[in-house]
């Protein structure tokens, strides 16, 4: 039975970012994500967490620049020792929070040397996977569409699990966003059917296409899509990164109208 998780990065900005978790808990949500958390103590947001019954079940590592328009460092030769302090500071943060994922975004590449960005990729990513594993903690990867974000490493599903492959870490997995499959490559029913029994998939998130509001507004049949994933067997997360149309809990009817919802 799908569960769902609020992200709270893109849901509920009528609020301020603390009051976020009361309103996701108020529409029934019983987890959370968010892009960052570390403009705020973690023990306030544990007991945000605590106060309102809710597990935190992913945030990003440190992604560089983000106000300056960096989307990630994994992949930028040069800047290693800068990821090891960001899965550093996110393992930290993971522990307070007791989340068990750790995304850590790849970057942006402009023409060049391929060959050395992958190879810087797989031994950050080799790294974090390592001292991920002893804290409990997995770490993701996930392909981001170029229409949203022009030049980011990694697009395809197909590029992700070759590269949770080579590293071969356990605790590497695949983030699968619905949103950048379609408008990467689309076959969503396929995708799904071919990679969630490999074990490789670690999380999933869903918004609308191509406006990434809510999930049943647009060409997505997230009815079938949700009967596909129970189908499969999925005992994981799926992250709801969309941004709504009008206020966030006025758009929550898709989630109260599918049969899995037990909220």
């Amino acid at each position: 039975m799908p569960r769902f998780a609020a992200n709270l990065s893109m849901m509920y900005t009528e609020h301020d970012f603390l009051d976020r978790f009361a309103a996701a808990a108020a529409d029934g949500f019983e987890a959370v994500e968010y892009l960052f958390p570390y403009a705020y103590d973690a023990a306030e947001l544990r007991r945000r967490l605590d106060d309102h019954g809710l597990r935190q079940v992913l945030f990003n590592a440190p992604p560089g620049a983000w106000e300056s328009g960096e989307r990630g460092i994994a992949a930028l030769p040069g800047r290693e020792a800068e990821v090891r302090s960001g899965i550093g500071r996110a393992l930290e943060y993971a522990a307070e929070l007791g989340c068990p994922r750790v995304h850590v975004m790849a970057g942006l590449v402009g023409p060049g040397d391929s060959a050395k960005h992958r190879d810087t990729y797989l031994a950050n990513l080799t790294r974090a996977a390592e001292r991920a594993a002893a804290a409990g903690v997995d770490i993701l990867i996930e392909p981001i569409n170029g229409r949203d974000m022009p030049g980011y490493f990694l697009n395809r599903q197909s590029e992700a699990h070759t590269v949770v492959r080579e590293v071969g870490a356990p605790n590497l997995k695949v983030q699968l966003d619905l949103y950048h499959c379609q408008i990467v490559e689309g076959d969503l029913t396929t995708t799904l059917r071919r990679d969630l029994p490999t074990g490789r998939v670690g999380h999933l998130q869903i918004a609308g296409v191509p406006d990434r509001h809510e999930p049943d507004r647009g060409e997505l049949d997230i009815r079938h899509l949700f009967g596909v994933i129970d189908d499969l067997g999925f005992d994981g997360w799926i992250g709801c990164e969309y941004i709504p149309r009008a206020g966030t809990s006025e758009g929550l009817g898709w989630r109260h109208d599918y049969r899995g919802d037990n909220a």
